[in-house]
Order: C-alpha cells, then sequence, then structure tokens
C-alpha cells in the first residue's frame, strides 16, 4: 500500500497551472517537525517535502495561509524528473490553530 498522513504547515505554494487534460495543478512544499520516539528514545524529527495536488483539491489548498497548519494524505510517487519522490496530495484537512492565551 502506497499511502502517506502527514501533518504539515505550508511553507510554499507556486501559482495554479494547468495540465494539457485541463485540471489545475499546485506544487508546495509542506513542513513537518514533531518530537517522535524511536526505539524508546525520544527524537527531534524536521522534515521539508515536495508535494503537489491535482484537480479538486487545489482548492481547499489554495484557501490556506502561507504557514497554515492541516493534515494532508495521499500517496508517493517519483518526481517528474527522476530524482527523489513527490508527496501528490489527495486529502486535505485544515487543523485549526490555538487561539492566543489570554493574560
Amino acid at each position: 500500500m502506497n499511502r502517506l498522513v502527514l501533518s504539515a504547515t505550508l511553507v510554499e505554494r507556486g501559482a495554479v497551472r494547468y495540465t494539457p487534460a485541463g485540471l489545475p495543478v499546485i506544487d508546495c512544499r509542506l513542513q513537518h517537525a514533531s518530537t517522535l520516539t524511536e526505539d524508546g528514545q525520544s527524537r527531534q524529527v524536521s522534515v521539508e517535502v515536495k508535494a503537489l495536488a491535482i484537480g479538486a483539491i487545489t482548492r481547499p489548498l489554495s484557501a490556506l495561509a502561507l504557514g497554515d497548519a492541516a493534515l494532508y494524505a495521499g500517496f508517493i510517487a517519483a518526481a517528474r524528473n527522476g530524482r527523489g519522490w513527490l508527496f501528490h496530495i489527495t486529502e486535505l484537512t485544515p487543523v485549526a490553530s490555538e487561539p492566543p492565551a489570554v493574560p
């Protein structure tokens, strides 16, 4: 199974472009940072991921502001240039940010 679910913030979003078939496409970069446990030890994890949205999912992606957090789901495929991989976003759930604390 090829499925990736990632909580991340949107750090870069390209302009909408279109496939030859007329589907909207958005290239973006997502940033994830967390503390995880590996073999009983805490580990700080930070990663920036190249991602792509095609079709209807471009609408909710366009509505996010840079720095907004969301839960992204999709699959991994080879990048167009054959180097590395690209996260294809198929689902997006915005995550509400915490309201600022009132002193």
